[in-house]
């Protein structure tokens, strides 16, 4: 009677379980690489599916689809922004309607910074560059993050677009985006509703798991010395020094950006503890990273901007 009983309790728990994952599972995601993710999201209210409960995990993301499922996966929203009128989507965007199912989306979008071009269409298929870019933007608007400052090769790196190449660069140090075997990210390839899905829970994640970096005060500025030497034929390693007023500074790359041919980098000072006593001598501190040898480095006073650059965000290096 024992062993009866728990086979029963066994059955009805395995139906319970089973019922309970094909609540969140759409109809077409069955052995889908992003299954999971996407039944997570569902379960989120993040993502729906069409009236027979269809995802189309493999067909194209539209703009419209790709900035609302940014803007709602992130909660991107403009509650902290007073108008003297409503904005319409009209005042952002020259081809989209003001009263569409997404309209509201690409008005966040637009002043949160994600950087949606003006002229788009709801229905213009969204490349895989272009969700990473406007994806990594909106992780920014979670907070200021620290990333391992490496430039990851890519073997297609010819065709990505100069402008989100930091944002994909970044994706892919925070493993929210993997390359495949050859090395390979399809920049202008369409990206799918299944990648788009598993790349957006793999950004929910990473600023769930991630604090970002407290604000820092105004820093002073100190003259500093970039120097570079070569690592291999594809790699440099660029150093910077500077001479602090005692041990108590130090030095923390802040961020890269790439402009042009330049891989411009962005310095900020540790400030010394308030509370502690230090030795009132000279200090010389320095900090490394590693960039593209097809990049010139230069520090951010001696950049040379280019029209439509874009820069990048927090590293975790520190210098003492």
């Amino acid at each position: 009677m024992k062993k009866r009983s728990l086979l029963i309790v066994t059955l009805v728990a395995m139906m319970l379980f089973t019922l309970g994952q094909s609540v969140w599972a759409f109809k077409d995601v069955k052995s889908d690489s992003n299954e999971q993710k996407i039944a997570e999201l569902k379960k989120l209210g993040i993502i729906s599916g069409d009236k027979q409960d269809n995802f189309n995990p493999k067909g194209n993301l539209t703009y419209a689809q790709g900035v609302s499922l940014i803007v709602k996966g992130l909660d991107l929203n403009i509650d902290n922004i007073r108008f003297i009128r409503a904005p319409e989507t009209s005042d952002y965007f020259t081809n989209l309607k003001n009263d569409a199912w997404y309209s509201d989306a690409f008005i966040i979008a637009s002043l949160n910074g994600l950087e949606i071009p003006k002229t788009i269409k709801a229905n213009d298929v969204m490349s895989r560059e272009q969700f990473a870019h406007h994806l990594f933007k909106a992780i920014l608007k979670k907070g200021d993050y620290a990333f391992i400052e490496i430039f990851m090769l890519l073997a297609d790196e010819a065709d990505v677009n100069k402008d989100y190449m930091d944002s994909i660069q970044k994706l892919i140090i925070s493993k929210v985006v993997t390359l495949d075997k050859t090395n390979k990210f399809y920049p202008k390839k369409a990206i799918t509703r299944s990648e788009a899905a598993g790349w957006l829970y793999d950004a929910i994640q990473f600023t769930k798991d991630n604090a970002p970096i407290p604000n820092q005060p105004e820093q002073p500025n100190f003259e500093t010395k970039l120097t570079v030497s070569a690592v291999n034929a594809d790699i440099n390693k660029v150093t910077i020094t500077a001479q602090m007023p005692h041990p108590g500074y130090g030095l923390r790359i802040s961020s890269i950006g790439f402009e042009g041919d330049q891989a411009v980098i962005h310095l900020e000072t540790i400030l010394p503890d308030p509370e502690s006593m230090y030795p009132q001598v000279i200090t010389e501190v320095s900090i490394s990273t590693y960039v593209d040898a097809k990049l010139k480095p230069v520090l951010a006073d001696a950049a040379v901007s280019s029209p439509g650059s874009a820069g990048s965000d927090s590293t975790g290096i520190i210098a003492q």
